[in-house]
């Protein structure tokens, strides 16, 4: 029983490490970035903090896509059935290019508008966060069309290319930040404008790496080359199945975006704090979504071979895997937390909060490792109904009314929002787990289109 247990969690771990290092690559780069960044000030900091925050939204509105077609295309794996496995990718591809000239479109027309909404009209980073949102807003398209490859080839069992491809666009995104901010290597100094630039050449290099492992490497096994004509049925599942996991995605986005603005009106160092707590925060989340990931692909899998106990006892050793990690991560956020916060920026007001409330996230965050995983275990089933209104009825009326509550009624400021927000990932990551729990896997069967 012993070496079974020890084969299971190798089985877990060669899937889960390389998308933990994926998604680790995107934290580090966006961590990394706000150091750098902060050498340009507090308002500088702001305003990454803010486009992040926009950009999260944007990618959560069409994000359902990926990974929709990823849990599609591991039950067809699972089941030996991949002419139409690559039939749904090759369909979920050309609705994300799409999507993807849209995002670009939105970025030319209305970041200014956005910016404004945010940060009211006399916010000094309007003007020079104009440019920056724009070219992020490019970058993102590039990045969404990537997100729908990434999710097939793990949809497939490959976890190690999403990993590759993800470490090589944000190694040159760190690059191309360092050098085009401040004018290193020879390069122009552009200050933000340049770090926006950084994203559109990083994302664009990681999708041309994405069409040729697809496009050419894939098309040895798979034929992905060869045309395949749109099935009304299938791209009705499809359609309907990224549209929920799309809503589930922005609800919490959308409720993120709330809270951010919320914190805006404590001032500009509180929303300095608020992102520094955020960025080193992320340090868990991302390695939560790269087990959540992994559940996804196990139980998907598992349910296209129709073998339903695996399915559970692989979502169940998933979980278990993710808590330790982020038991010990919590350990060394929670004893290096105000020397961490002190990395992104030597002002004492701004990374003494952040410090507090990195303090306040070290454990919490283990309810986060509960709700990625068990919800990729969800999706991996297909169960995205009860996702989506969980993920919207949680954050429109516990997260968001807690958070007004907490720093315009109770005037608890920072620490009330951030209470209010662990209160909602607390709820979420119960919710999704005893959903797993009570799910009558004898019944379940894979997706089909009506």
């Amino acid at each position: 029983m012993r070496l079974g247990l020890f084969r299971r969690w190798g089985a877990i771990l060669s899937l889960a490490i390389p998308s933990i290092f994926a998604f680790a690559s995107m934290t580090a780069t966006g961590a990394i970035n706000l150091v750098m960044i902060g050498g340009l000030g507090a308002t500088a900091i702001a305003i990454v903090g803010v486009v992040n925050i926009l950009m999260y939204n944007a990618f959560a509105i069409f994000s359902g896509i990926g990974h929709s077609v990823n849990y599609l295309v591991a039950q067809n794996y699972g089941a030996g059935e991949m002419d139409k496995g690559i039939q749904r990718a090759s369909m979920a591809l050309k609705v994300t290019l799409l999507v993807a000239i849209l995002i670009a479109i939105l970025g030319m027309t209305s970041s200014e508008l956005l910016l404004t909404l945010i940060g009211g009209e006399e916010s000094k980073g309007i003007r020079v966060g104009t440019e920056y949102l724009s070219l992020r807003f490019l970058a993102m398209g590039f990045a969404i069309l990537s997100f729908v490859f990434h999710g097939i080839f793990r949809g497939l069992g490959d976890t190690k290319t999403p990993m590759v491809l993800s470490i090589a666009t944000n190694a040159i995104v760190l690059f191309l930040t360092y050098a085009l901010t401040y004018g290193h290597f020879g390069f122009a100094e552009m200050g933000l404008r340049g770090a926006g630039w950084a994203y559109v050449v990083g994302e664009w290099v990681g999708l041309v790496g994405a069409l040729f492992m697809y496009f050419v490497y894939y098309h040895r096994k798979y034929e992905t080359r060869r045309s395949r004509s749109w099935n009304r049925g299938e791209g009705k599942l499809l359609l309907t199945e990224s549209g929920k996991l799309g809503i589930q995605e922005f609800s919490l986005s959308i409720s993120m975006l709330i809270f951010t603005i919320f914190i805006s009106r404590l001032g500009e160092n509180a929303l300095a704090a608020n992102e520094i707590a955020l960025s080193v925060m992320s340090f868990g989340f991302m390695p939560a979504f790269g087990f959540g990931a992994t559940a996804t692909i196990l139980v998907g899998q598992n349910v296209g071979k129709r073998n339903a106990r695996e399915a559970r006892l692989s979502g169940t050793h998933t979980a278990l895997l993710c808590c330790l990690f982020l038991l010990v991560l919590g350990i060394i956020e929670y004893g290096f937390a105000s020397s961490i916060a002190n990395w992104y920026t030597g002002e004492k007001e701004v990374y003494e909060l952040a410090g507090k409330l990195i303090m306040m996230s070290a454990f919490l965050q283990l309810f986060d490792g509960l709700l990625n995983t068990y919800a990729g275990g969800l999706r991996g089933i297909g169960d995205t109904t009860f996702l989506t209104l969980t993920s919207f009825l949680l954050g429109f009326l516990v997260f968001v009314p807690l958070t007004y509550l907490s720093i315009f009624v109770l005037d608890w400021g920072s620490t009330g929002a951030w209470l209010s927000l662990y209160t909602y990932l607390v709820l979420f990551g119960i919710l999704v787990t005893v959903r797993f729990y009570r799910t009558r896997w004898e019944d379940i069967r894979m997706k089909v289109a009506s």
